[in-house]
């Protein structure tokens, strides 16, 4: 089966022959780029297809059904699930944050050389990033995948999110446990755990989730705390 079947099969996301074509290109940047930059530990052609473009479109199951979404990938790395997302979905307007400038440039050049509009880079720490007041409280949707576990994690990402709006965090076979830990981090910080949808993708024995957070009222304006501290010191 091609992506395209695949991701139809799957998530019911259709992608035209052009998008097929531009997940190819996105492929082979990244085999590229990634023999002299550490973007990722799967490198061979099922690996990158199936955990990381079918895993980051399996977020359409989570995403809000509208067709304006202004969403932000906190800390993006080599662009899962932003990128993947913004391909299958050319209307979304994409924010990718990142802290290490290497993997920025190599976001910024799958953008580029897939002619991606809507998409905008930020170079810069999440704790930071989100006092920016034209980042803070912006966004529809704040996604993240493999960047902390959850009781730290929605301390990243819920100052981005607009009241109304949503988080969602890729996660595995920890999601319940984490979501479970993470009780009291939401009540500080304005969230509430909305659901676990779980799934599987193909050939991968491990459970795969996403963890769906609403914003239920505004951060506090503490939050986040200094770089460093929401992992070494969770809430």
């Amino acid at each position: 089966m091609t992506l395209g079947e695949r991701a139809a099969a799957l998530f019911g996301v259709q992608l035209s022959a052009e998008q097929e074509a531009q997940f190819t290109t996105y492929a082979r940047l990244l085999v590229e780029w990634n023999a002299h930059v550490n973007l990722t530990a799967i490198s061979d052609e099922e690996g990158i297809e199936v955990r990381h473009f079918l895993d980051s479109l399996s977020v359409v199951k989570a995403l809000p059904p509208r067709p304006d979404l202004r969403l932000i990938d906190v800390g993006t790395g080599a662009g899962f699930p932003g990128l993947p997302l913004r391909i299958a979905l050319p209307h979304v307007r994409l924010t990718l944050l990142e802290a290490t400038g290497k993997k920025l440039q190599f976001v910024q050049t799958v953008i580029d050389t897939l002619a991606l509009s809507g998409c905008d880079t930020l170079h810069a720490r999440a704790e930071e990033a989100a006092h920016l007041p034209a980042q803070r409280g912006q966004y529809d949707v704040v996604l993240a995948r493999a960047v902390a576990r959850l009781p730290a994690l929605v301390e990243y990402l819920l100052p981005f999110a607009k009241v109304g709006g949503r988080c969602i965090a890729l996660k595995g076979t920890t999601a319940q446990a984490e979501a479970a830990d993470a009780r009291r981090a939401l009540a500080l910080l304005g969230g509430r755990l909305a659901a676990v949808h779980t799934l599987r993708l193909p050939g991968v024995a491990d459970e795969h989730a996403l963890v769906v957070v609403e914003k239920t009222v505004p951060t506090p304006a503490i939050y986040p705390r200094k770089p460093g501290i929401p992992t070494r010191k969770p809430l």
